[in-house]
């Protein structure tokens, strides 16, 4: 399930889903309890006369699993992806498609939000999201796609995009002025059944690079043509791969954007490949 949905959710329960950098960030117990015993905060360091952060309780000393359970039980009809432990004791990820938030053992806090490294001034969750984005270029089935070579084409990306996208139209306006590249161009027709239908025409013509290119740069409707297609396959990998809108670029260092890039941060890219 989307976060929106999440979201969604959480306010239907009567939760305060709070934004912005978690350390700080105070957050609304879902326990309700008022004899329950508080969450053990952790204090920086320079108070002089206070008394010292308490240690993280055994309560806080839940695993994954039981973490994952709890949320499960809180929010019932929510899809976790996956639940990790944090470098802040006590505080666990919970990721929810490529959407992420933070909890406490007990599930009676949710923090939504950039979790960051106060020391080094990293941002965690960033940190998180592009590991999981990261794609196996060489995992790619290549076959399926619509291979355009330019120059020498040893800078190497693939595309998920839709014919009716207009970001993509944008994206090959300013591929034209990058030299010595291949892009793979896979047809994920997500925007309207005229999406299928073109990306049906385009994957049966004889020429599949030129009629895509003559339709996506000079708007030259694609022939009617019919063929067996890997569209619906396509569409499968693209969701297993979270692709959620076009274009979205996987270069050949596994990195992903989506979204089209302007020319100059798509040349250092490039050039960084």
């Amino acid at each position: 399930m989307h976060l929106k949905q999440c979201l969604a959710v959480a306010a239907w329960v009567g939760l305060s889903w709070m934004s912005g950098p978690v350390l700080a960030q105070s957050a609304v117990s879902t326990a309700g309890s008022e004899a329950a015993a508080p969450a053990r905060a952790l204090s920086t360091q320079g108070n002089e006369g206070a008394a010292p952060a308490a240690a993280v309780s055994t309560r806080d000393a839940a695993s994954p699993d039981a973490v994952r359970a709890a949320f499960g039980e809180r929010f019932p009809g929510i899809e976790v992806s996956s639940v990790e432990r944090t470098p802040f004791p006590g505080l666990f990820e919970v990721r929810i498609g490529m959407d992420f938030v933070y909890t406490d053992a007990q599930v009676e806090y949710i923090l939504q939000g950039s979790l960051i490294d106060a020391k080094s001034r990293r941002d965690l969750t960033a940190e998180r999201s592009e590991e999981l984005s990261r794609v196996a270029f060489a995992d790619l089935p290549l076959e399926l796609a619509i291979k355009q070579v330019k120059g020498d084409g040893s800078r190497r990306m693939a595309v998920f995009e839709d014919p009716n996208c207009g970001y993509c139209k944008r994206l090959h306006q300013t591929l034209k002025e990058v030299d010595n590249t291949t892009v793979y161009t896979f047809l994920f027709p997500i925007l309207s059944p005229d999406s299928s239908v073109k990306a049906r025409n385009i994957w049966c013509a004889k020429d599949r690079a030129a009629t895509w290119r003559a339709w996506i740069l000079d708007g030259k409707t694609p022939p009617e043509a019919q063929c067996d297609t890997p569209i619906d396959t396509v569409l499968a990998l693209g969701r297993k791969l979270m692709v959620q809108g076009t274009p979205a670029i996987i270069f050949a260092d596994g990195s992903r954007v989506n979204g089209a890039l302007p020319l100059d941060a798509l040349q250092k890219k490039l050039d960084a490949l």
